[in-house]
């Protein structure tokens, strides 16, 4: 079993950039972001497997950053620019797959979620 716990989510005016962290309680081949908003379907935002591959949503392409620390254990996303369609609740998940990209159902550990909310 691994625990994911999201952090660094908020409140940030259009233009701004928040960074989100995941922190895992072990290591795992691939961690991803997703995010839902009120009324819509999860989708995924970003992700990234132990070799460095990562994949990106359209939408986010040029605006978001993931990254994972050393140990492997931590996932981070850089958020600039946001936009008050990023509006959502954001989720840090973990897969026991070499590759998971954007598919939440490849992923087999999902955490809580934090907020993100994006004011014009």
């Amino acid at each position: 079993q691994v625990q994911l716990a999201e952090s660094g989510g908020g409140s940030v005016q259009a233009g701004g950039s928040l960074r989100l962290s995941c922190a895992a309680s072990r290591y795992t081949y691939c961690m991803g972001w997703f995010r839902q908003a009120p009324g819509k379907e999860r989708e995924g935002v970003a992700s990234m497997n132990v070799a460095g591959s990562t994949s990106y949503a359209d939408s986010v392409k040029g605006r978001f950053t993931i990254s994972r620390d050393n140990a492997q254990k931590n996932l981070y996303l850089q958020m600039n620019s946001l936009k008050p369609e990023n509006t959502a609740m954001y989720f840090c998940a973990a897969g026991r797959s070499f590759y998971c990209g954007l598919d939440g159902g490849r992923y087999n550990y999902w955490g809580q979620g934090t907020q993100v909310t994006v004011s014009s």
